[in-house]
């Protein structure tokens, strides 16, 4: 485990697995303690990988200040930690929401930014839409599992507009490309892990300027990959395909019956798809 301070006293926590060049793990959720993302620690033995749990969530303190649980206000608490690893530049991961930050940080620190992977992200930083029909679409590659019926018809209320506490409950099945046990006891996790009142203030009035992040993200010089899952109803490959294009040297990898925690659908295709961009 690895403690520093924040630029505002704020003390926070990572977990420091492995050996090698540092590669910083930012959570989704958002602001979801990054346990969940336990299951990358020993995919890249050639990596040291630094999983931040963001202020408020698992091992790091509670701010004293509310509102810089805003994302726009956590790139400061990347570039502390940094800071307090003594890098130039950084390689970071991003996840789903924790792909906003990450793409704020390089809007903020391009020159502080090494490599930049982001898997299954989040787009409300970056302003790229998301088709209904495209959700639809990736969630029909899955009509053959015994859920299928319900889970679809509620994320066809969802993508209507109309969705409830329990539909979104009932499309969990969408979220995997094999919804088994470890998928079920995943998802299980999943409320304890979360800073709800810290979720409430992540996407709060003047976090994102989508504008300003792609004119910033479009001269970005450092390399950037995006891996997207091919059933992945949440960050479709159509719309993966047009994030990857916000950057000057993007590309994009979409792995094939993946949803939106690919390490854990194929732990190999993952590796493969990934082991490469990042030297490991």
């Amino acid at each position: 485990m690895i403690t520093f301070s924040s630029h505002d006293g704020t003390r926070l926590a990572c977990h420091d697995r492995g050996e090698g060049t540092p590669l910083v793990c930012l959570p989704g959720g958002p602001m979801q303690d990054s346990a969940y993302l336990a299951g990358l620690d020993d995919l890249f033995p050639h990596r040291r990988l630094i999983r931040l749990d963001l202020r408020g969530t698992g091992a790091s303190a509670v701010p004293a200040d509310p509102a810089s649980y805003r994302c726009d206000r956590l790139v400061d608490d990347v570039e502390a930690l940094r800071g307090h690893l003594g890098l130039e530049t950084v390689d970071l991961l991003a996840h789903s929401a924790g792909a906003n930050l990450a793409a704020l940080y390089a809007a903020r620190h391009p020159a502080r930014v090494g490599r930049l992977l982001l898997v299954t992200p989040s787009v409300f930083a970056v302003g790229v839409p998301v088709a209904g029909d495209d959700r639809l679409e990736a969630a029909r590659l899955r009509a053959a599992e015994p859920w299928f019926a319900p889970a679809y018809a509620a994320l066809e209320e969802l993508v209507a507009g109309r969705g409830t506490a329990a539909t979104m409950g009932a499309v969990a099945p969408f979220w995997y490309g094999r919804w088994d046990e470890a998928a079920r006891a995943h998802r299980a996790a999943e409320a304890g892990q979360k800073n709800q009142e810290a979720a409430a203030a992540y996407g709060a009035g003047g976090a994102f300027d989508p504008d300003a992040t792609r004119a910033a993200l479009a001269a970005l010089a450092a390399p950037v990959l995006l891996l997207a899952g091919e059933a992945d109803v949440a960050a479709p490959p159509r719309a993966m395909a047009a994030y990857a294009a916000l950057f000057p040297d993007a590309a994009l990898t979409v792995q094939p019956g993946a949803g939106h925690f690919p390490w854990l659908d194929d732990p190999e295709a993952f590796t493969g798809a990934v082991a490469g961009f990042l030297g490991a």
